[in-house]
């Protein structure tokens, strides 16, 4: 993990976008003070929360946490879904899924898109085999996007339907 103080945080604007994003989707955000700790958060410390359908966050929470775990809800058959508490668990298809949604959805984010996502990601300490997250979705993330498209998550333009995994 390199600087983690250097991603982009769930400020008010921020924490605004993300809730007319997630919405679309069934997704709740609830903001904890930045004294307390975040519930079901898996990774613990400022990284998102996910509890059913609600997103846990603080100030400094960052924002590609927060879509992270929003890909693990809208990416989850419905029977995950439905008892969800902290951990999304998962294949490592679905893990590629929710890093290439979290990815696109950064797309629809003023001052986020996607470039600051890659970057973010980056900087945070995800890891791919070409050595970063812009070379992954550039060049080796074609099973990932036809895993989304299998799961009628996005369309063939890349682009989200705005559902979620129905099966």
């Amino acid at each position: 993990m390199s600087d983690p103080t250097d991603v982009i945080n769930c400020n008010d604007f921020m924490l605004q976008q993300l809730h007319t994003l997630l919405s679309k989707y069934g997704l709740e955000i609830e903001k904890v003070s930045a004294d307390e700790a975040i519930p079901g958060s898996f990774f613990g410390e400022r990284e998102a929360g996910l509890i059913g359908n609600k997103l846990i966050v603080r100030s400094d929470t960052p924002v590609h946490s927060v879509l992270h775990e929003a890909g693990h809800y809208i990416c989850m058959d419905p029977e995950r879904r439905a008892n969800l508490h902290t951990d999304a668990e998962g294949d490592y298809d679905e893990e590629n899924g929710v890093c290439y949604l979290q990815i696109l959805l950064a797309g629809h984010m003023q001052q986020m898109g996607q470039a600051r996502m890659l970057r973010d990601m980056d900087r945070w300490g995800y890891t791919f085999r070409l050595g970063s997250a812009k070379a992954w979705f550039e060049q080796d993330a074609d099973d990932a996007r036809q895993w989304l498209e299998d799961f009628n998550i996005i369309d063939s333009a890349q682009q989200p339907t705005w559902q979620v995994r129905s099966t």
